[in-house]
């Protein structure tokens, strides 16, 4: 089994995509949860533990767009997930627990205001580490990756959680889900259990 490692291919657009390539072609197993997400640097998808509607693919962390028209200014949603890395869903699992987008230097950011958040709060793409008006993601970005696969956002009780209902996106044979926060212990398991795993091409 082959292992790829990141470590030193994120300092640039070009290494993040050159890392991407390479994480398509990885062999690396899913991780279990409670355990670490990812190898440091590792690139990958957070997917939904249960495939749901989508059996052959199942549904990946989504940044909303394509290519040259991805809008940050958006919620992020559960969207089928694609073949080998898109980089609107690869991620890297942070140390810190930042659910982070290395091709755009975003990080998944809970939406809250004067350091609280509620439930039933979106997701947003924001800077990682982003200290604006209105804005301290300190609060706002940092993860865990709970025993019972569910990620909080921590210390707040609350978890990353999909909808009920899915609806199809521009083209007609995808899928996407609202992406939101959700008291832990309300959100069912196969609607807020995530794992990480890199794509496996043949």
């Amino acid at each position: 089994m082959k292992t790829i490692k990141f470590n030193n291919c994120l300092n640039t657009l070009a290494g993040v995509t050159a890392c991407i390539a390479l994480a398509a072609c990885s062999e690396t197993g899913n991780a279990a949860p409670g355990q670490p997400a990812a190898a440091p640097g590792q690139i990958g998808h957070l997917r939904l533990a249960d495939n749901l509607d989508r059996p052959q693919d199942g549904y990946c962390l989504d940044i909303l767009g394509s290519g040259q028209h991805i809008r940050f200014d958006m919620p992020m949603t559960a969207h089928n997930c694609k073949p080998g890395l898109y980089e609107d869903e690869a991620v890297v699992m942070e140390k810190d627990g930042k659910i982070h987008f290395p091709a755009y230097g975003v990080c998944a950011t809970v939406a809250g205001i004067n350091n609280t958040v509620l439930a039933g709060a979106s997701v947003m793409p924001r800077l990682c580490g982003e200290r604006s008006p209105f804005l301290e993601s300190q609060h706002l970005q940092h993860f865990v990756h709970r025993s019972d696969g569910r990620i909080e956002l921590a210390g707040s009780g609350l978890c990353l959680t999909v909808g009920t209902e899915s609806a199809s996106t521009f083209d007609a044979t995808h899928r996407w889900r609202a992406l939101f926060m959700q008291k832990c212990e309300k959100a069912p398991l196969p609607l807020s259990k995530w794992r990480f795993s890199v794509p496996k091409t043949h």
